[in-house]
C-alpha cells in the first residue's frame, strides 16, 4: 500500500477574486480549470513549487474558513515577496512561534494559509 500527498480543497465565491489572490498575489499558476457546462460553478488546479490546491465554487465541497498549514523553506524570502506586491488586502508578516517562523494569510473567502518553516 501507498498513500501519496493530499491535495487541500478550498472553497471559494469568487472567480476573480480567487485569481486575484491565489495567482496574482501569492504566484500560483493555473494547472487546469472544469466546468460541467457554462454557467456552472468552476473548479481549478493551481500549483507553487510542490504545493497544489484546488479551489472549488461547488457547495458541499470544502467548508469556508478551512486552514492549511504549509511546511516550507524561505519564509521569510516569501514575505519580501508578497509584501512588495502591496496587496491592498494582506499585509503579511512573519512571526516566531514555538515551531518555527510562521507567515499566516487569509485569503478573500475566510481560509487561512499557515506557510512555516522550523527554526
Amino acid at each position: 500500500m501507498h498513500l501519496n500527498r493530499a491535495i487541500p480543497i478550498l472553497r471559494i465565491f469568487s472567480e476573480d477574486k480567487a485569481r486575484e489572490f491565489y495567482l496574482d498575489f501569492l504566484g500560483f499558476t493555473l494547472e487546469w480549470e472544469h466546468r460541467f457546462e457554462q454557467n456552472f460553478p468552476l473548479y481549478l488546479q493551481i500549483k507553487r513549487s510542490d504545493l497544489v490546491l484546488h479551489l472549488s465554487e461547488h457547495h458541499g465541497d470544502a467548508t469556508p474558513g478551512s486552514a492549511i498549514f504549509v511546511p516550507m523553506t524561505g519564509v521569510d524570502e516569501l514575505q519580501q515577496e508578497l509584501s512588495a506586491k502591496d496587496y491592498r488586502y494582506a499585509k503579511p508578516a512573519v512571526q516566531d512561534l514555538p515551531w518555527g517562523r510562521v507567515l499566516e494569510l487569509s485569503d478573500p473567502f475566510g481560509n487561512r494559509l499557515r506557510f512555516s518553516e522550523s527554526t
